[in-house]
Formats: C-alpha cells, sequence, structure tokens
C-alpha cells in the first residue's frame, strides 16, 4: 500500500495517485462496480464521504437532490476517463460536468507566496465538487490528469493512475482485469477461425 503525497489523503489497494488527484481517484472509485458496492449508499453517506476528506466546511448541509447530482458527476468523470483505455470520448459526459460545474463556482486565490489557486466559493455539494474541479484543473497543468484512467474492463471500470514510463497501461490490475481480457480477446479469435474452417466433406 503506498501512502500519498498528502497525509489528509487515505491510501487506496493499489498505487495511488499524485497528491490531491488521489481524491478524485477516491470519488469515482466510491462505486465498486465488480463487488455492486456503492460508499455513497443514501444523503448521509454521501455527506460522510465529503466530511471525511475535508471537502463540506463545517456549516456545510446538503440538500435532497444532491445524491442524484453528486452519483451524475461522478459516473460523468468515470465515462471522461474511459476513452483514455480505448473507448471513445464521452461527449454527454462533458456536459453533466459543465453542468455542474456551472453551480461549482471558483475563484483565484493567493497563498503566503503569492501562488494563484483555484478554489471554491459556493457551499455545499457545490463547494465539494469545486474542490474537485480546482483539483483536476490543477493536474491538468502538471501533466498528471492525463495518467488518471479507468480499467478498460467493462466489468471493472476501477479508476487508477498509470504509473507506467509510456502511460500505456489499459487496467487497473494486469493479474486479474488484464488476463481476464486477454482470455477473452483469445476465446474470440479461435471462435471467428472456427467459423472461417470450410465445412467438412463427406466420405465418398
Amino acid at each position: 500500500m503506498e501512502a500519498t503525497s498528502d497525509p489528509s489523503v487515505p491510501a487506496g489497494p493499489q498505487r495511488s495517485a499524485p497528491g490531491r488527484l488521489e481524491l478524485v481517484r477516491q470519488f469515482v472509485n466510491t462505486a465498486d462496480l465488480a463487488e455492486g458496492t456503492d460508499e455513497l449508499n443514501g444523503l448521509d453517506g454521501l455527506g460522510a464521504w465529503l466530511s471525511e476528506r475535508g471537502l463540506l466546511g463545517p456549516g456545510d448541509r446538503l440538500e435532497p437532490d444532491d445524491l442524484a447530482r453528486a452519483l451524475a458527476v461522478r459516473e460523468a468523470l468515470r465515462d471522461l476517463l474511459e476513452h483514455r483505455s480505448g473507448g471513445s470520448p464521452d461527449a454527454a459526459a462533458a456536459r453533466v460536468l459543465n453542468a455542474a460545474a456551472a453551480g461549482a463556482l471558483l475563484r483565484v486565490a493567493f497563498d503566503r507566496h503569492g501562488t494563484p489557486q483555484p478554489e471554491p466559493v459556493a457551499g455545499g455539494l457545490d463547494r465539494a465538487l469545486g474542490e474537485l474541479f480546482a483539483i483536476i484543473y490543477g493536474a491538468d497543468i502538471d501533466g498528471t490528469w492525463g495518467r488518471l484512467k479507468v480499467c478498460a474492463d467493462d466489468g471493472c471500470r476501477w479508476a487508477f493512475f498509470d504509473h507506467s514510463r509510456n502511460r500505456s497501461r489499459s487496467w487497473c490490475n494486469m493479474a486479474s482485469c488484464g488476463n481476464r481480457a486477454k482470455a477473452r480477446s483469445y476465446r474470440s479469435r479461435r471462435s471467428a477461425a472456427a467459423g472461417r474452417q470450410p465445412p467438412a466433406q463427406p466420405a465418398s
């Protein structure tokens, strides 16, 4: 288990994304599609997850429709990342994220060293989403955003950070998802080859 550079971000079961980009990876992975579990189980579950990671302020409250909004953003992020592992760019996902970003207002703030950083100005879920979008913006600038992907195995789609030198990883785990994909491809090729075989001639 590898710790992140940010001590406030708990490490995941696999190698983590750098810095606060790990929060985005963890957010996408709140739904484990292979296991059929979801950490954002109800509005209370969403609130707890966001609060534990400092994405909600002490006075922030969630509204009844915030769970549906959060889940829509999570799945749009998953769909957006999918094309990096061989899928096609998803215009619908971009529309969902753009709609969410319209309410997650950001401003530029300067730290004590004079470094400008985007930070959210809204409250509640919009504050949390604004923080995630600000992290993504910063990761795009430093070049790490392009390495965040989702597993190419349709039954998995787990978000992972591609640490490979040439950014060539397609599966979150080669030993499981990668081998399953290769086995499916092998069976498909054998089936196609068998279908091209000429029919056996009857004995004369």
